[in-house]
C-alpha cells in the first residue's frame, strides 16, 4: 500500500538522516492530517466572526462547564479544564518543560534538541516511539531485569524481539563488557536499538560518571563503525539520585549531540519527579547531531500522527496544573523535603543490606537511586517468596519471574524498613 502524500513529504525530509533510516513501516506511513485539528488551529488565529470548526460548545467566548467540574478545580479557568489541548500539547507547557530539562542537564544544547511533545504518560511516550521505530524484524535491547511493561510494548504490541542483557554481573555496578558484547553483535546488522532506564526499575541503579563515559564511548564507537543507533532514555525516575558518585545528568545530554548516526529520544515527565502519578502526562524530546529544525518538525508531525490516531491529545488540566506547579513558590521547598524523605528511606534500606549478615538466598543488585532495590533469589523462587510474605506477613513486594524480588522502599515509612527487610530475610531463609 502506498503511503499518503503527506507522509511521503515527511519521509523525503527524513530519508537521508538516522531518523529516516530507523523509521518502522508504521513510522513511514504516519503523518499529521490537514483535517479538523489543523484547520481548527488555523481558525483559532483568524476566525474573528465565528469559529465553527471544533466539536466544543461555547457561551460568551468560554467553553460550557458543569459547576461540579469547575468547583473541583477552582484555580483553573474553564478553557484550562475542559477545552481540547493541541495535539502536541499546550505550547507553554512544552516550553516550560524544556527549560526545566535544560536547568537539570546543564550540558544539554537547547538548539540541538526538539521542543518536547506532550503525551498521556511516559508509557505512551515509549509506546508511540516503538510505533515509529520498531518493526517485527527489529530487536531492541533492554536491561535484565527490566520493567515488565517493556515486553508488552515491544514484543506483544509491536512484534519486535527483546534482547535482555544482564546489566549487573559480580561487581558493584554495570557490567559494561556484557553490554558492549551484545551491542557490538547487534551492530553487525547495521542498526542498534536500545532502551536505557536510569534510575533503573527494578534495580534502583544509576551509572557512575565513569560508567556514563564508558556507555557514551561505546555508542560513539558503534556509530563510527557505520551502524545507526537508536537510544531511548526512559527517565521516569530522573532526579532521585542519592550518592555523589552517581551521574546527575540524563544520558540524553551526551547522546543528543554525539554522532550523526545516533538518534536519542528522551521520555520523561513529572509523574515521579513531581509526585503526580495519576495526572498521566509525559514528554518526548528528540536529539541528534545530524538533525536540524526541519527534521525535528517532520518527526514532530510523525508523533502527532500517532497521537492523533490513538488518544487525539493529552489531558488538558494536567498540563496547566503542571505549569502552575512550576511557578508556585512552594514547589521547590516541597520537592526538597520529599527528596530528603525518600533519601532517608534509601539510606535505611542500604544500611540494613550492608550491615545485616549476608543471606545466602538473597543477593542485592546494586542500587543508589530511585524508588526501588531488588534481590536476586538464589535457590528459591521469587514468586513463592512474594506469596509467603503477602499471605503470612502482610508484606507486599513484586516478583520479577522466579529470580528477582523488588522492594519499593519509597512507598512505606522509614521506621518500618528494618522490620520489613528482616522479615524478608527470615522468610527467604525458611523456604
Amino acid at each position: 500500500m502506498n503511503n499518503h502524500a503527506e507522509a511521503e513529504k515527511l519521509n523525503t525530509i527524513l530519508d537521508e538522516t538516522v531518523a529516516g533510516r530507523l523509521l518502522s513501516g508504521m513510522g513511514r506511513r504516519l503523518y499529521f492530517p490537514k483535517g479538523i485539528i489543523a484547520q481548527s488551529a488555523e481558525a483559532k488565529k483568524s476566525a474573528h466572526v465565528a469559529n465553527a470548526t471544533i466539536g466544543m460548545a461555547y457561551h460568551n467566548g468560554s467553553p460550557l462547564i458543569l459547576s461540579a467540574v469547575a468547583d473541583s478545580m477552582p484555580i483553573l479557568s474553564p478553557a484550562e479544564i475542559v477545552a481540547y489541548a493541541p495535539t502536541a500539547g499546550v505550547e507553554e507547557t512544552r516550553r516550560s518543560w524544556k527549560q526545566r530539562m535544560l536547568a537539570k542537564n546543564p550540558t544539554l544544547d537547547a538548539d540541538q534538541i526538539s521542543l518536547p511533545v506532550v503525551v498521556p504518560g511516559l508509557t505512551a511516550g515509549i509506546s508511540y516511539t516503538a510505533d515509529l521505530f520498531l518493526d517485527e524484524e527489529n530487536s531492541i535491547i533492554t536491561s535484565y531485569p527490566c520493567w515488565d511493561n517493556y515486553g508488552l510494548i515491544f514484543q506483544e504490541r509491536r512484534g519486535a524481539i527483546t534482547q535482555a542483557i544482564p546489566f549487573f554481573g559480580a561487581g558493584s555496578g554495570l557490567d559494561i563488557n556484557a553490554i558492549a558484547k551484545v551491542l557490538k553483535e547487534e551492530a553487525r546488522g547495521g542498526s542498534v536499538r536500545i532502551i536505557l532506564n536510569f534510575p533503573n526499575n527494578p534495580s534502583g541503579y544509576t551509572p557512575t560518571h565513569d560508567e556514563v563515559d564508558a556507555l557514551v564511548s561505546l555508542v560513539a564507537e558503534i556509530a563510527a563503525g557505520g551502524a545507526d543507533v537508536l537510544v531511548l532514555c526512559d527517565d521516569a525516575y530522573f532526579g532521585l539520585f542519592y550518592e555523589d558518585s552517581v551521574s546527575r545528568e540524563s544520558l540524553f545530554a551526551r547522546l543528543s549531540t554525539l554522532h550523526e548516526r545516533v538518534l536519542a529520544i528522551k521520555i520523561d515527565g513529572p509523574t515521579k519527579e513531581d509526585y503526580v502519578w495519576g495526572l498521566r502526562i509525559g514528554f518526548v524530546t528528540i536529539g541528534s547531531r545530524g538533525l536540524d529544525a526541519e527534521h525535528y518538525d517532520a518527526l514532530e508531525k510523525k508523533y502527532l500522527g500517532v497521537i492523533r490516531s490513538s488518544v487525539s491529545c493529552a489531558n488538558t488540566p494536567a498540563q496547566y496544573l503542571m505549569m502552575k506547579t512550576i511557578k508556585d513558590a512552594r514547589t521547590a521547598g516541597e520537592r526538597q523535603r520529599y527528596y530528603a524523605l525518600l533519601k532517608s528511606r534509601y539510606e535505611a534500606a542500604k544500611c540494613f543490606v550492608n550491615e545485616a549478615p549476608p543471606n545466602p538466598r538473597l543477593r542485592p543488585l546494586p542500587f543508589n537511586s530511585g524508588y526501588f532495590m531488588s534481590f536476586r533469589c538464589v535457590g528459591i523462587s521469587a514468586g513463592a517468596l512474594r506469596q509467603e510474605l503477602l499471605d503470612k506477613h502482610g508484606i507486599g513486594v513484586i516478583a520479577f519471574g522466579d529470580e528477582f524480588l523488588r522492594i519499593a522502599f519509597a512507598s512505606f515509612e522509614t521506621e518500618l524498613i528494618p522490620v520489613v527487610y528482616q522479615t524478608i530475610y527470615q522468610v527467604a531463609s525458611g523456604l
